[in-house]
C-alpha cells in the first residue's frame, strides 16, 4: 500500500459521482420525445404489442443497453427508438439527460429529453412486434390531469418456496452467518410509492410515470 494512502488514489476518483454497483442492475435507456403539433407541445407515448413482456402497458420508446451495439445510453435510446418507432436519427434532435431512474425492481434507467423533428405521426413507422399503437398528449392537458399515488410492500426474502414441489429454497444463510435472527426469514416492510396517470388511452404508471410527474416538474420549475 502506498505510503501517501488514501490520498493516492484520488485519480481513480471519478470527477462526477456515479453509481455504486451499476453492473448489478438491468441498465436501460429512453427516449422522452416531444413534438410540435398546432402550435402546440405534445409528449409521445407508445402502447407495447401484447405479446412482449409487459404487453399493452404505456411507455416510452426505450430499452437495454447493448454493450456491443452502444457506445452509451443515449445510443441506446436512439436506437430502441429507431427501432420501435421506425425514426431516422436524423429527425430526432436531443435536449439532453434527465435525472437517473432506480428502481425497487433493480432496473435502472437513463431518460433522454429529445424533440421529434416530424409533422405528423404518419412519418413513423411503429414495428408491430414491439408497439401496438403511439399517441400523444398536449403537455397542457399532461399538467392537469390528476396524478394518483398507491403504495406496495417491499420485502427481502432469505427464502423462497418452489411452486411445484413445496420445497424452501434459502437465498441467504443469515443463520449460518452468525447475522441476528430478524435475517433468518425475511426483513424490511417499506412502502414504495406507485404513481398513476389515468388517461383515455389507459394508465400511464410505473417507471412512465415517474419520469412524467419529473418532467412536469422540471416544466414548473
Amino acid at each position: 500500500m502506498a505510503s501517501d494512502f488514501p490520498y493516492s488514489i484520488k485519480n481513480k476518483l471519478l470527477p462526477c459521482r456515479g453509481i455504486m454497483g451499476r453492473e448489478e442492475y438491468f441498465q436501460s435507456a429512453v427516449l422522452i420525445p416531444l413534438l410540435k403539433r398546432d402550435s402546440q407541445w405534445e409528449l409521445l407515448f407508445q402502447i407495447r404489442a401484447a405479446e412482449i413482456r409487459q404487453g399493452d402497458e404505456i411507455c416510452f420508446p426505450g430499452g437495454g443497453f447493448d454493450p456491443v451495439l452502444d457506445r452509451d445510453f443515449l445510443d441506446t435510446a436512439l436506437r430502441e427508438t429507431g427501432e420501435e418507432l421506425g425514426i431516422d436519427r436524423g429527425k430526432i434532435d436531443i435536449i439532453g439527460p434527465m435525472d437517473t431512474l432506480i428502481t425497487p425492481m433493480d432496473v435502472l434507467v437513463e431518460p433522454f429529453l429529445a424533440v421529434l423533428k416530424i409533422q405528423s405521426l404518419e412519418e413513423l413507422v411503429p414495428n408491430p412486434a414491439e408497439v401496438a399503437s403511439v399517441f400523444t398528449l398536449p403537455l397542457d392537458k399532461l399538467k392537469t390531469i390528476p396524478r394518483e399515488n398507491y403504495q406496495v410492500r417491499t420485502e427481502m426474502h432469505a427464502f423462497s418456496i418452489d411452486s411445484d414441489t413445496g420445497e424452501e429454497n434459502l437465498h441467504f444463510p443469515g443463520s449460518s452467518l452468525g447475522l441476528p435472527e430478524r435475517y433468518h426469514r425475511s426483513w424490511g416492510n417499506k412502502m414504495h410509492n406507485i404513481l398513476v396517470y389515468p388517461t383515455e388511452y389507459g394508465a400511464i404508471w410505473g417507471i412512465t410515470a415517474r419520469i412524467v410527474k419529473d418532467f412536469i416538474t422540471l416544466l414548473d420549475e
